[in-house]
């Protein structure tokens, strides 16, 4: 039985998760790296630097202390940047209890291991992988947060542990369905991410619905064909993990790495795109590691490979274009 919960992360979506958890009855601690921010949303019951103007319920009690957070937790939710869970894991695992469910919020592949974000969990915490779950879907932090309806996927091998994270997660606005199709659900997210980076740069650059919808239905091939060969299953990739996500990250400026693709297509630099935004575009950085792990399995994903050669080998958005449009010809299916 699930009776509290512990959220590791107040950015955003570890913020509107935390909500989510409270709003359906479940008391929740919220852990927070920087004392200042911790410190704001006890006093204030505002989340202002990422979620402001909403309000949290008083069943949240947020901390900077890791042990605190951990402390007697049946439910331990990780929602920080997917690069940095292997050195927070390390330094957390001996707090976490054993019985304890652990959802991972992060979508992305680590740099390096190519691992997924459950299988860097699985390993760096010494837990069995029936213990963890994925959640994803189209899950737009501000959106969710202003309780507007909005669904999600929670997968788990064990489907009765899925079963269990949904029925203390669901509120009136929040719908959560399971699945057992860790590997898809965590594939559509990280993909997902590389693909709004293209569908800005495309918004950045003039270009139309036709260019992104493109963009889109593309991408999620590439996806579908990574998941295939990774022994997902495919019919994820047309649910919410899948579209569902994918059409919510590469259309809302709600979005980051929507927003920072559009910078990057208005011709500003790497850089200067970093410093117009507040929070994280994952998919700078897991692009890479999207490529390596689609290279080292034999599948082409030619709008990933386009993203990478403009976050990391120095190429311009404006040359990309024509390259992907130049392509040999072949059958939509293939």
């Amino acid at each position: 039985m699930i009776s509290r919960a512990a959220v590791m992360g107040a950015g955003s979506w570890g913020t509107a998760f935390a909500k989510v958890l409270a709003d359906a009855g479940l008391p929740v601690r919220l852990w927070g790296r920087r004392a200042d921010l911790v410190e704001s949303i006890t006093r204030t019951r505002v989340n202002d630097e990422y979620l402001p103007g909403i309000a949290l319920p008083s069943t949240i009690e947020a901390t900077a202390d890791p042990r605190y957070a951990l402390e007697e937790t049946d439910l331990v939710v990780l929602a920080i940047p997917s690069q940095t869970l292997r050195t927070n894991l390390q330094g957390w695992r001996d707090l976490i209890a054993g019985h304890a469910t652990l959802v991972s919020m992060m979508k992305g592949i680590e740099l390096g291991s190519m691992l997924r974000m459950s299988e860097v969990i699985a390993q760096t915490a010494e837990v069995d992988p029936g213990r963890i779950a994925v959640l994803s879907g189209p899950n737009l932090a501000r959106e969710i947060a202003e309780e507007q309806p909005a669904a999600t996927v929670i997968a788990c091998p064990e489907h009765e542990r899925a079963v269990s994270v949904q029925n203390i997660c669901r509120t009136g606005y929040f719908r959560p369905y399971t699945s057992t199709d860790v590997v898809g659900c965590e594939l559509g997210g990280a993909v997902k991410n590389v693909i709004a980076l293209a569908c800005g740069m495309a918004e950045g650059m003039g270009f139309g619905d036709n260019t992104k919808a493109t963009l889109m239905t593309r991408g999620l091939a590439e996806t579908a064909r990574l998941g295939s060969k990774l022994g997902a299953d495919v019919r994820t990739f047309s649910g919410l993990a899948g579209i569902g996500d994918l059409a919510a990250t590469c259309s809302s400026p709600l979005s980051r790495n929507r927003t920072f693709g559009e910078w990057l297509g208005r011709g500003h630099t790497l850089e200067e795109a970093t410093a117009r935004t507040t929070q994280i575009a994952e998919g700078v950085k897991s692009c890479r590691s999207v490529l390596d792990l689609a290279r080292a399995n034999g599948v082409e994903m030619p709008i990933t490979e386009a993203i990478v050669a403009i976050c990391h080998e120095g190429r311009s958005v404006s040359e990309i274009a024509p390259a992907l449009m130049g392509r040999a010809t072949k059958p939509e299916a293939s």
